[in-house]
């Protein structure tokens, strides 16, 4: 079921990702989409916890450094691979699989007091199978906190050329100015296939990936039918630090980037 398209898109992807994200230069996880997601998770020490769409490992080492015993999955082999080779390294007691999110068949139905996905979901294509597979690895009463690119702000070109929604500045150019910056959404509801260019100056070479542009109800109807319900959501700002350092956090102060989403798994399937 693995979108086997995305996947190689990714594992082409995988050094060039790992050098952005290990140098600390994706400043977008670092004074915005973590500090929110990890305030979020809260106290993880002794919990097993299953970090879906883990990439090369960079947040599952953080859950392991703060007492969780983690197990992470992707699909693409060559993250799983420098996520190992991290793992060696540091031996945190992580294990990791290549696997689908939407066939975890490799893990035991209700293991887990916590399952986590960091910026990933809208990366999945199959994701109403990937949030039921959730469901049933998740012990009753425990949670799924996930993070995504916020649907109702979603900027991004679609393969068929296109356009949900562009930031629009009045000097043409993302200048340290925020304040010239407005977006400009075009179309919100449906699903689209959106193609992502990675070309910021700071990656060591450009590359392009895959998403999906999903509605709020997309992703709340595929929580509710696995038997979710959602208690809680923020939509993180940049930290002050942040935004002083990295002017193109600065617009996010007024419209979001991501959401982040707490759901209890309450019943069986």
């Amino acid at each position: 079921m693995v979108d086997d398209v995305v996947s190689r898109e990714w594992s082409n992807a995988s050094d060039a990702w790992a050098e952005f994200v290990r140098m600390g230069k994706d400043y977008f996880r670092e004074e915005m989409n973590n500090p929110a997601m990890f305030h979020m998770i809260g106290e993880v020490n002794k919990r097993q916890i299953l970090d879906l769409s883990c990439g090369e490992g960079y947040n599952t080492r953080i859950l392991a450094r703060k007492g969780a015993v983690v197990t992470g999955v992707d699909f693409s082999e060559e993250m799983i691979r420098l996520a190992a080779q991290e793992e060696a390294k540091e031996r945190l007691g992580i294990r990791y699989l290549v696997a689908d999110a939407a066939n975890l068949k490799d893990l035991d139905s209700e293991s887990f007091d916590l399952v986590t996905c960091f910026m990933a979901l809208m990366d999945i294509e199959h994701y109403g199978e990937a949030v039921s597979e959730v469901a049933r690895v998740l012990k009753k009463n425990t949670r799924f906190v996930f993070s995504i690119t916020h649907p109702c702000f979603d900027v991004c070109e679609t393969t068929d050329g296109e356009t949900i929604a562009l930031w629009r500045y009045v000097d043409s150019t993302e200048s340290a100015d925020m304040s010239s910056a407005h977006l400009e959404m075009r179309r919100y509801f449906g699903i689209a296939r959106c193609r992502v260019p990675w070309n910021m100056a700071r990656l060591v070479r450009p590359f392009e990936t895959t998403a999906f542009h999903r509605t709020l109800t997309d992703y709340f109807q595929a929580l509710h039918m696995s038997g979710f319900v959602v208690t809680r959501l923020v939509e993180p700002k940049p930290t002050p630090k942040g935004a002083s350092a990295h002017p193109p956090l600065r617009k996010h102060i007024l419209i979001p980037h991501s959401i982040v989403i707490e759901a209890m798994r309450q019943r069986t399937q």
